[in-house]
């Protein structure tokens, strides 16, 4: 092993699967490199909840051996992979949901979700699970548990939310990739803050086999998908983890070859640029930089236009509307955790952070009546966008109104603050592509793509040539 060649922790996760697969190095070596990096690194940045070491020093020593024997691999063999510490159960390991009453109880995950056991059938190494605030409430990582999670490129500023310990750990090189989760925005918030490329798959193509409440997510859509450094890298997770599966009543039998999108050219597509969603107060730095990602694909072929949704809803409107549907869904996750674990988490307000008190107090308050009147709003957004993709095959808005938020803030509680959660609502594609740093480099830009539903390739394919065109790489610190 000694003369095997030591691997860059931020090398592409479809390099470092090829390196492995050829022997140019082990997985017990790769391992140990990342085992290294969160060691060094993680007491700053705060992305880990849980660093399974034995389980991924056990799985690499397997792997190993099966290369040793020649045995047939998966696409991601022997490579570590970051989980979120919500959605995704690996049985055996403790889950905390980001609430410190559940961790501190010892819960331990009885079974293993549907995405990753394909992860793991596909090779993959369980590195860890990664911080969230509880139960992903919220657009900022921060909880009562363990903190705050700190983003690679400003470890004064949050890493966002609600993904953000997924986000952190891929940009810091404390994982070559990651799991997300997204209600309304959480992949993509914190692929923003991070300058991570995070996709929001569309509704249905990876299946959440959540249980006991199996229908949970069917109000406000929530899905769960990868954070990575390079669009190839979420291609390919995208490949193993998508696929109809019988245990979510939500999954959809649609097949996307996802690799094969990274090398579609652009120059047959019209794309429609909205700076702010006809509503969102988006900050003007924020504007400019996005506005040169577009320019980018414009150079790549794309016919660019800029253009209005015009779903005529007012932000307080849809704020209003949002704030019942997100509520509402989170009383009922308060409500699984008293029928299963046995917890109210309204009578522990020492122990559970005030944002998520609050959250269930407005949710409460809210009656069926009002739930049944934000689906006329949705309907009048969704038709909007609908309306839109008859003239354009995709989608270009900033990712997030601002460019900065501080470690320790109240921001993640702003629906103005992020253009993301329509598309929850909606259930269509979208990712967040790093759009540069701003303001003196001490804040960072991002550029949301989003697809028809089910047109995810053409996301994909659109975020590949940004990259090409204004690479991201070099931005991280190493």
């Amino acid at each position: 092993m000694a003369d095997r060649e030591q691997v860059d922790p931020f090398i592409p996760t479809v390099e470092l699967a090829e390196k492995i697969r050829t022997g140019a190095c082990s997985p017990t070596a790769v391992v140990e490199q990342y085992l290294d990096e969160i060691a060094a690194r993680d007491e700053e940045i705060n992305a880990y909840v849980t660093v399974t070491d034995e389980l991924a020093r056990e799985t690499a020593q397997t792997a190993e051996q099966q290369l040793q024997e020649r045995q047939d691999i998966g696409p991601l063999h022997g490579v570590p992979i970051a989980l979120k510490d919500l959605r995704d159960m690996k049985a055996g390991v403790p889950h905390s949901f980001g609430v410190k009453l559940v961790g501190e109880m010892g819960y331990v995950a009885e079974r293993t979700s549907a995405v990753v056991e394909r992860l793991e059938d596909a090779g993959a190494v369980i590195i860890g699970k990664t911080n969230t605030p509880e139960f992903g409430h919220k657009g900022v990582t921060d909880n009562e548990y363990i903190g705050p999670t700190a983003s690679p490129l400003d470890t004064n500023s949050n890493a966002g939310g609600s993904s953000g310990g997924s986000a952190a750990a891929v940009a810091a090189g404390m994982a070559s990739a990651a799991m997300g989760s997204d209600t309304g925005g959480s992949i993509r918030i914190p692929a923003a803050a991070c300058g991570v490329f995070g996709h929001k798959p569309s509704y249905g193509l990876v299946p959440l086999d959540s249980r006991p409440n199996a229908f949970g997510t069917k109000t406000h859509h929530s899905v769960m998908g990868p954070l990575t450094r390079t669009v190839e890298d979420a291609a390919l997770i995208l490949d193993i983890i998508t696929g109809y599966h019988p245990r979510d009543p939500g999954s959809v039998p649609v097949d996307i070859d996802f690799q094969a999108a990274v090398d579609q050219p652009v120059d047959e597509l019209k794309i429609g640029y909205s700076p702010d969603l006809d509503v969102f107060p988006v900050e003007s730095e924020i504007e400019q930089a996005v506005s040169t990602s577009v320019d980018a694909l414009a150079t790549a072929g794309a016919t660019v236009e800029r253009t209005e949704i015009g779903h005529g809803v007012s932000l307080d409107e849809l704020c209003e509307t949002v704030e019942t549907t997100f509520a509402t869904t989170f009383v009922g996750v308060a409500a699984v955790v008293k029928e299963t674990v046995g917890i109210d988490l309204r009578n522990y307000p020492d122990a559970v952070s005030e944002s998520l008190l609050e959250l269930l107090a407005v949710g409460d308050e809210k009656t069926v009546e009002d739930v049944a009147k934000t689906g006329i709003v949705r309907t009048q957004l969704f038709d909007a966008f609908q309306d839109l993709y008859e003239t354009y095959d995709l989608l270009v808005t900033p990712t997030l109104a601002t460019g900065q938020m501080d470690l320790e803030t109240d921001q993640g509680q702003d629906w103005e603050l992020a253009l993301t959660w329509p598309f929850n609502w909606t259930g269509h594609p979208a990712a967040s592509v790093p759009a540069g740093r701003i303001g003196d480099n001490k804040g960072v830009a991002a550029a949301q793509i989003v697809g028809p539903q089910y047109h995810d390739d053409r996301v994909l394919a659109a975020s590949a040539v940004l990259e090409r065109a204004r690479p991201w790489h070099e931005q991280y610190p190493r």
